[in-house]
């Protein structure tokens, strides 16, 4: 991909990829052509080939890391804030609406299942996301311990990791079944146990 380093190639690699984006959602990754991604991104198919060598399967790559940094960012600022109740309950609401809006069509899951979810560049993207994710809520849970709102040993990490489990949990139920009432409780159980530990003496564990 020799234009990659340059302004303009990179300019040209992320029109194509979020044009690409824009398509697999509207008509889902089996129905998608590489004709279609072109005549949305006035691509030809020469340039197309020229920044995804490998064709459809390394531009899905993309467009799944595309995805995948989309599901963080639509989750801020509120997640980028979490250092008070507010902020947290703001970012509960942000997360629930973008899946119920979502409804059962999962852009990244339908990438993954096209590309193999074993394939190396897959399980980064994946392994990736969640790292930030997880990062991001024990970042959050810390600024509460900052603020003295929640026990000063609580054991962050793990229950930052709890609470992802639980979303990623609400999340999968929901498009196997419409419902998101599971997400909501995962969120809402997360958040109840974080404010629980605010009066528990500082020599217990969490």
């Amino acid at each position: 991909m020799p234009d990659a380093p340059t302004t303009k190639g990179r300019a040209t690699r992320a029109r194509i990829v979020e044009g690409a984006a824009e398509v697999l959602r509207e008509q889902g990754v089996a129905f998608t052509t590489l004709d279609d991604i072109r005549g949305r991104t006035g691509t030809s198919k020469s340039q197309l080939f020229h920044y995804f060598p490998d064709g459809k399967d390394e531009l899905l790559l993309a467009v799944a890391q595309f995805e995948a940094d989309r599901v963080l960012t639509d989750q801020q600022p509120h997640l980028g804030r979490l250092d008070s109740w507010e902020s947290w309950q703001r970012w509960r609401d942000v997360v629930v609406e973008r899946y119920e809006l979502q409804g059962d069509q999962c852009p990244l899951g339908s990438l993954f299942l096209q590309v193999g979810r074993s394939r190396p560049g897959a399980r980064a993207i994946v392994a990736e996301l969640m790292r930030q994710w997880q990062e991001q809520l024990a970042r959050g849970m810390r600024a509460l311990q900052a603020n003295g709102l929640v026990s000063p040993v609580l054991d962050v990490d793990r229950t930052a990791a709890a609470l992802l489990a639980g979303v990623q949990g609400g999340v999968a139920i929901m498009m196997s079944t419409g419902d998101s009432t599971h997400l909501r409780a995962a969120l809402d159980t997360g958040i109840e146990h974080l404010r629980a530990t605010a009066g528990e003496p500082t020599a217990r564990r969490a």
